[in-house]
């Protein structure tokens, strides 16, 4: 891909706040930098389980770790939080010949996950949107 606009649109499908997690671009950070799960928990000082529960979202790290694993893994800590920002990965490539048939199961995983995204923003917004007009039931009579 050679236009710029273009590079960007691909990696943020791949990387972007909508279709992965801090976990995602962790492990992909971690990934692209050469470091098993073991190598990166020593090299933070962590236990191996808290870097997994990282990557797992089941748990945040702190403030000086992400600052640490920004630097370790050559990455913003911007990127990492959002997607957005120098993040110096490429998007994988699915177009390979290897194995058309997952490249296009990952694709369409990707989408599912962005329609989730959507459908969840749009019921937390008529969530709002009833609990207001309860409300407002509530104190006319």
């Amino acid at each position: 891909m050679s236009d710029d606009s273009t590079e960007q649109d691909y990696h943020d499908y791949w990387y972007g706040e909508d279709v992965a997690t801090f976990g995602d671009r962790l492990a992909a950070a971690r990934g692209f930098a050469g470091l098993n799960q073991e190598e990166f928990a020593r090299r933070l000082g962590v236990k191996l389980s808290t870097a997994r529960g990282w990557e797992d979202d089941t748990n945040e790290p702190r403030a000086n770790k992400l600052q640490m694993m920004a630097g370790l893994l050559n990455v913003s800590v911007g990127w990492l939080l959002t997607g957005e920002g120098d993040g110096g990965l490429n998007a994988p490539d699915v177009a390979g010949d290897g194995m058309p048939d997952m490249a296009g199961i990952l694709i369409e995983i990707r989408d599912v996950r962005v329609q989730m995204k959507s459908n969840l923003d749009r019921l937390a917004r008529l969530e709002k949107k009833l609990r207001e007009q309860l409300k407002e039931t509530v104190q006319n009579d």
